[in-house]
């Protein structure tokens, strides 16, 4: 691989997001932020954390003057987080996308659990998916906000 893979997350304003695993609701917030999380095999949990911090601290909800100015936090918000390895999907040869950069279940499941935690710690409400199952996932954007992230600032 010619560059540096990065934990990602797309980030999505919502007014409401809820996932489902065979049909049985795992996780559902209100307004808030659906965080879908890809984990590359080099990531740690710095990377985790960086994301973590980023996301609790983005202020891309409305004051009262209508301006992006705080956070989740700061609205009373939650955070719906959903493991989604497909995010690292590399599509720059062929048609069927590489996940070579993805991290093995394990390392990508301890990540994307030190990530939730944190998240926690830093004063959100934080629901879930389940890592590595097919998830059904509803959301309401709001706005539509939707911002990319990543943990090495790629972009």
């Amino acid at each position: 691989m010619w560059y540096k893979a990065a934990m990602r997350a797309v980030v999505q304003r919502v007014g409401r997001a809820s996932v489902k695993v065979t049909g049985q609701l795992t996780g559902s917030i209100s307004a808030g932020l659906l965080v879908l999380l890809g984990v590359t095999q080099d990531d740690t949990e710095a990377d985790a954390d960086y994301l973590a911090e980023k996301i609790a601290g983005m202020r891309i909800f409305e004051d009262a003057t209508g301006k992006m100015n705080l956070s989740v936090s700061e609205t009373d918000g939650a955070v719906l987080a959903v493991s989604q390895f497909t995010l690292l999907g590399d599509m720059r040869h062929g048609k069927r996308p590489s996940f070579d950069a993805a991290a093995r279940p394990e390392r990508a499941k301890a990540l994307y659990e030190h990530f939730v935690e944190r998240i926690r710690a830093l004063g959100p409400r934080c629901e879930t998916g389940r890592f590595q199952e097919m998830m059904e996932v509803e959301l309401v954007n709001n706005g539509p906000v939707t911002i990319l992230l990543d943990s090495k600032k790629l972009f």
